[in-house]
């Protein structure tokens, strides 16, 4: 059965002031679809992300949303933001996290359907027991869980993740993406990486953006592929059940 799409960009230029960081982008992005990210630092990611997320409007070209494989004007997303963009120091606890991911009509209390989803999306998340800690008191993982539950409280079409295994160890990551693993059997999830090794491990879909986007429909690269997109040398070893890309010390062009 073919999947719906759930977002669409055709020849997208996005940019700040006069300067162009994105040019004639072309990108669908479909339900349940596990689409990873990846692109030299300056290459646009982050422009993409905020362009999907309407925080950025497109100098040219179309942005489209679909439900149902009709056009909408907006569908549910999640964010999971960078790591080191999280202020550890504000007095908010796990649970208030959580709960800041369900929207509702401003001075009004919660209802109680919405502290029931927190409960259980606690539960799911393993965090039952964290849940009245402040967040400066988490480790990075825990952390990551709590801002994760948030992003998806939501039952989101879609969930965007920004540099998710920043920060965090080896043994957690695993836990990470075991995680994601489940949440895209319910929501399509878009990922921002540089590490490539374990985008090519999990994703299924990718896109190269650099200044341009060079969609790949697998992770089963071509040789070469990878180095005329990043514009630097790249070393192939095996890792798994997918070739695992290593960056070499380099200067970008």
């Amino acid at each position: 059965m073919e999947k719906e799409p759930l977002i669409e960009l055709r020849k997208v230029c996005a940019g700040y002031g006069r300067k162009q960081v994105l040019r004639d982008i072309d990108l669908t992005v479909y339900e349940c679809d596990f689409l990873g990210v990846i692109g030299p630092n300056g290459g646009g990611k982050t422009t993409l992300v905020k362009t999907i997320l309407g925080l950025k409007k497109p100098l040219s070209g179309t942005l489209v949303f679909y439900h149902g494989g009709q056009p909408v004007p907006s569908i549910r997303m999640g964010y999971l933001p960078q790591y080191n963009r999280i202020d550890r120091d504000f007095p908010i606890s796990v649970y208030e996290v959580v709960l800041s991911g369900l929207r509702k009509r401003a001075w009004r209390p919660y209802p109680a359907q919405a502290h029931a989803a927190v409960q259980a999306m606690l539960r799911r998340m393993g965090l039952e027991d964290l849940s009245r800690r402040p967040i400066g008191t988490l480790s990075g993982g825990q952390l990551q869980r709590a801002l994760l539950a948030r992003a998806i409280v939501a039952e989101p079409d879609v969930v965007i993740l920004d540099e998710p295994s920043t920060y965090i160890d080896k043994r957690f990551e695993t836990q990470l993406y075991q995680l994601l693993d489940d949440i895209n059997r319910e929501c399509a999830i878009i990922l921002v990486s540089h590490d490539l090794g374990s985008v090519l491990q999990n994703v299924r879909t990718i896109a190269c953006v650099n200044e341009t986007l060079d969609y790949h429909p697998d992770t089963e690269l071509p040789e070469g592929w990878l180095e005329e997109k990043f514009n630097c040398p790249i070393d192939l070893i095996g890792h798994g059940n997918y070739p695992h890309r290593v960056l070499k010390c380099h200067k970008q062009s």
